[in-house]
């Protein structure tokens, strides 16, 4: 069960709802009218609790599991314990997400301004906008109707924030455009200057960054994340993107729609990831690079060249994942080889 000193949960709910609000069908209709109090995992969950089973590494603690229901795929459902009543779907992850959603959803913005926080009276605030303690709200900038900001955040001159969203602590932003329902974790920033600069012997000379950030919908963006601004040309963070904890992403960089991006991860200035993209934790996107729809960048991948679309590639630098990972098992038996001659 979620602490519920931080956490506010609501239900229960009927076991049916929950099946219809997630998209799941009821293995056995008779048990719709079973109230579900809380959400929880396999080895932890117990009479009125809900869970589910994905990844078929857990299927012990599905067989011994005392949930008293489970989200599941239908081919994993004959190894359910007796009892337990069984939502099938084919994506128990996912339904499991809206499940938990249902329980414990987002708090709503509490309208108003706290008495510390500094407004611009050329500002302007949508309906039920919250205003968090010492933030400051610049002249000209909007703030869409439901949204909230966190203590301590600066939302710059002329900035414009879409309805329902969630800014957290300590977020500063400046010459950007952001979306609906962007949730922007503390710390993060966005539209500062890129790192646009041109070399000379006699010293390196500033070049003006001109461009904006651009936003679209549904994005999250993690905490201590970096969005810089575009120098002529915008950066531009398509919808639904997913961004990590303290992700750097470099000027005139564009990402397309549901694009993922994780922790210290870094792309640099004016490379394009397409629809869906993924780059793993510490992967590295070097400047002016196509990287195709659907293509997936390991972990401490270095990416020096355009990557097709739907390609999987791993190592620094990169290459198709198949070969770099032929070449880790080549090495690790001639590493074994070498130890046994010297034994």
């Amino acid at each position: 069960m979620a602490d519920p000193r931080f956490f506010d949960k609501a239900g229960p709910f009927p076991l049916g709802l929950i099946a219809e609000r997630i998209g799941a069908k009821l293995a056995d209709p008779a048990m719709a009218e079973l109230a579900v109090e809380d959400v929880a995992a396999l080895d932890q969950a117990g009479p009125g609790q809900l869970s589910f089973l994905d990844n078929p590494r857990y299927a012990a603690a599905f067989a011994a599991t005392r949930a008293a229901a489970c989200i599941v795929a239908e081919k994993h459902a004959g190894r359910a314990p007796a009892g337990v009543a069984l939502l099938l779907t084919p994506s128990p992850y996912h339904a499991y997400a809206r499940a938990a959603q249902l329980f414990y959803p987002q708090p709503k913005a509490q309208p108003g301004i706290h008495a510390s926080a500094m407004v611009d009276p050329a500002a302007h605030l949508g309906e039920g906008v919250s205003i968090g303690p010492q933030a400051v709200i610049e002249a000209g900038a909007v703030i869409g109707a439901g949204s909230m900001i966190g203590a301590g955040s600066v939302i710059g001159r002329n900035v414009e924030l879409g309805e329902a969203c969630r800014v957290g602590m300590q977020v500063s932003l400046s010459h950007c455009i952001i979306g609906n329902r962007v949730t922007l974790h503390p710390g993060v920033r966005i539209g500062q200057d890129g790192f646009g600069f041109a070399p000379h012997p006699a010293g390196h000379i500033k070049v003006p960054q001109l461009g904006r950030v651009l936003i679209g919908d549904d994005c999250d963006i993690g905490a201590n994340s970096c969005i810089d601004r575009g120098s002529g040309p915008d950066t531009v963070i398509g919808p639904s993107c997913w961004i990590d904890n303290l992700v750097q992403i470099g000027h005139n960089v564009c990402l397309g729609r549901g694009c993922i991006v994780i922790a210290q991860a870094g792309i640099a200035g004016s490379s394009q990831l397409g629809d869906f993209a993924i780059v793993a934790a510490q992967g590295g996107v070097a400047g002016h690079l196509k990287i195709g729809s659907g293509a997936r960048i390991a972990a401490q991948a270095g990416v020096m060249t355009d990557i097709e679309p739907g390609a999987s590639y791993a190592g620094s630098p990169a290459q198709p994942a198949k070969a770099y990972f032929r070449e880790v098992a080549a090495l690790r038996q001639f590493v074994k080889r070498r130890g046994r001659e010297h034994e």
